[in-house]
Formats: C-alpha cells, structure tokens, sequence
C-alpha cells in the first residue's frame, strides 16, 4: 500500500484556487454533511472550536470517504500536539501565531521524522500509515504532508518575507481577525487598512513561490483576495452558516401576518 497523496498540495502547486469552509462546530455528523456540498477543503478546527484529538479523528473518518479534503488546525505550535494530528491521519496542517521564521521552521520540523525533524516514530499505532500498511510511510510521508503557518498580527507582517521562504512551508495563510486586533482595528477584518496589508502580504508570499490564502466571509472581500493571488481561501464557516439560516427563518415566522 502506497503512501496516500494529499490532493489539496497537489492543487496548490498547480496554482489552483481551493475555495473552504470552517468547520467549527466539532461534530463528525455535520463535518461529514459538509463534505458532500461542494467545497475544496474544511477546517476542522483546534484552536477556537471545542475540538480534542478524538473529535478531531472522528471528523477526519468522517470526510475520507469524499472529495473534500480536511485541514486540521492544532490549538498552538506544539511538537507533541502536532505530532498526534499526523498520527491520526492529518496530512494539512494550519498552524496558528506563527511570528517568526524560526517558529515556522519549528512547525516544519515538527512534521518531519529524524535526521530532518523531531517527530517521534509511532507509525506502526498510526492511522497515518494504515497501521504499518503503508509500508514506504516513514520515508514518503513528508512529501504528502502540507504546511500551511498563519501570519495574524503586525509583528508577523513584518517578518512574512522571511516565514514563507522556510523551505517546508508549503503557505502562508493571513488571519484577518487578530492581524485587525494588532492593528488597532479590533472587531473591523474588512477595514480598508487591513485589507489592503493582506493584499500585499498575498503578493508577497506568491512571489516567494508559496501558497497564499485567508479567510474572508464578505464574499465580495474574497474575490478581492482571490484577485490577489490566494490560492487557498475560507469563505465562510458552519457556525454562520447556521446561526444566520436559522436566524432568517425564525422571523419569518415571527412577522405579523397580513
């Protein structure tokens, strides 16, 4: 058994677009309904979602049957975090409050096994490589894993040339929402002055090579963003998408009737 292929690397070396969406409500019923409705990839999230490692398992089991591919972010750039994420069979990985190039070649290195990294040598417990089924896993691993770092604050902005020319990095993604909070501009992602350093930093890290994406849930920011250069973008999250619907249709049915 060969090692699997990520097809969402594939499609960022090819430069084609992924459009995504957040999946943020840490349930494998809903992540595996998302995954039959269109989109390139999900992110079954870490960091702000109530998701543990088995959560996490359960939703990757949960889209592998479907085109969709899943993103898996870890709540903080941890080598014992990420290094469980690979095991259970995450093979993109987002990796939050990247600030530097040196955490960047940390997250790297995190992903990639002894002489080129740290991660510990588990395989034969793990998912990833169908239990030892996959038997060139420890040496062709690393070529189907894509590492994808956020740059969210000002401080980060500052050193994006240096993160995404990390070789490793496979892209760089921005976060509108804290790089708006490091600017002073708490609670407004869509500010001109914010979308105007994500554009640049989208067209910075492009001409490093790299792929570039943001989340972006005014539709028509995204298409700026994809104008851009993004290659990768989240247009929008299950919460929202949710929350908003259901929204809508209880006042429909609270308004007087005629």
């Amino acid at each position: 058994m060969p090692v699997i292929d990520n097809p969402f690397k594939q499609a960022l070396t090819e430069n084609r677009p992924q459009i995504g969406l957040w999946a943020a409500l840490a349930d494998a019923y809903v992540t595996e309904l998302l995954a039959t409705t269109g989109f390139d990839w999900l992110l079954i999230d870490g960091e702000h979602a109530p998701n543990d490692l088995r959560s996490t398992l359960a939703q990757l089991q949960a889209v592998a049957p479907y085109a969709t591919h899943p993103i898996v972010r870890p709540v903080r750039n941890d080598n014992a975090l990420i290094k469980q994420l690979l095991d259970i069979g995450a093979q993109t990985l987002l990796v939050p409050m990247i600030e530097n190039a040196d955490e960047a070649r940390a997250a790297v290195a995190a992903t990639r096994y002894p002489p080129l990294g740290v991660r510990g040598v588990g395989s034969a417990l793990a998912r990833a490589s169908r239990w030892n089924g996959a038997a060139d896993y420890l040496r062709g691993a690393a070529e189907q894993l894509c590492v994808l770092v956020q740059v969210e604050t000002a401080h980060a902005l500052a050193q994006l040339d240096d993160i995404a020319a990390v070789e490793g990095v496979d892209g760089v993604f921005f976060g509108p929402a804290d790089l708006s909070a490091s600017m002073g501009l708490l609670g407004q992602p869509g500010a001109p002055a914010v979308r105007a350093a994500i554009v640049e930093g989208l067209r910075a890290v492009r001409a490093r090579g790299k792929a570039a994406g943001v989340l972006a849930a005014d539709h028509a920011i995204a298409r700026e963003y994809l104008e851009a250069g993004a290659t990768f973008v989240a247009v929008g999250s299950d919460v929202s998408l949710l929350a908003r619907s259901a929204s809508e249709l209880a006042s429909r049915f609270r308004q007087p009737q005629s």
